[in-house]
């Protein structure tokens, strides 16, 4: 099989955790970058449930592509399924990407389960800041995860008002 490209919105910016060929800024339209996954696993516990990065319904997201080697595809894929599919929150899809070139491309990418129990619908700024500063999992600190996405977004010029404004109550 050929090379492949992966969509990284959260995480998997500051911390793809595989190789890759080459990355470019892309944008996935239909899905917006979210806190709307209860994390039990990497970023809280089922007591005390943290926040994490979902994409959901509607508008457009900016993220980065990252290209990986046809060679790599099993092993890549294999660890982004252990990483991401822990408690199958996510749904593994590939959807069109349209990378900074203007090419559109598809894309693997984890999409949010809105069925699923650990789904977290919108909430306000000052219970969304609540829940990630008193949350602790086995990766560190909710907060710190929200920290360092945005600083990453701000790295690669994206803009996310919502995670700006999080911040700055953290």
């Amino acid at each position: 099989m050929g090379d492949f490209w992966v969509f990284g919105y959260g995480s998997l910016i500051w911390r793809p955790g595989f190789e890759f060929l080459e990355e470019r800024k892309a944008t996935l339209h239909g899905k917006h970058r979210a806190l709307c996954v209860h994390s039990w696993v990497h970023r809280g516990t089922r007591e005390q449930p943290g926040l994490v990065l979902g994409l959901d319904h509607g508008g457009s997201c900016h993220g980065i592509a990252r290209l990986v080697s046809g060679k790599k595809r099993d092993v890549v894929i294999a660890y982004l399924r252990e990483r991401e599919l822990v408690t199958h929150v996510y749904l593994e899809k590939w959807l069109k990407v349209r990378l900074v070139s203007g090419e559109e491309v598809p894309a693997l990418t984890y999409v949010v389960d809105r069925s699923h129990e650990q789904y977290a619908p919108p909430q306000a700024l000052d219970g969304l800041a609540a829940t990630v500063a008193a949350a602790v999992g086995k990766s560190g600190a909710n907060r710190d995860y929200v920290l360092n996405t945005v600083e990453s977004l701000n790295k690669l010029g994206i803009r996310d008002r919502l995670l700006e404004k999080l911040c700055g109550r953290l």
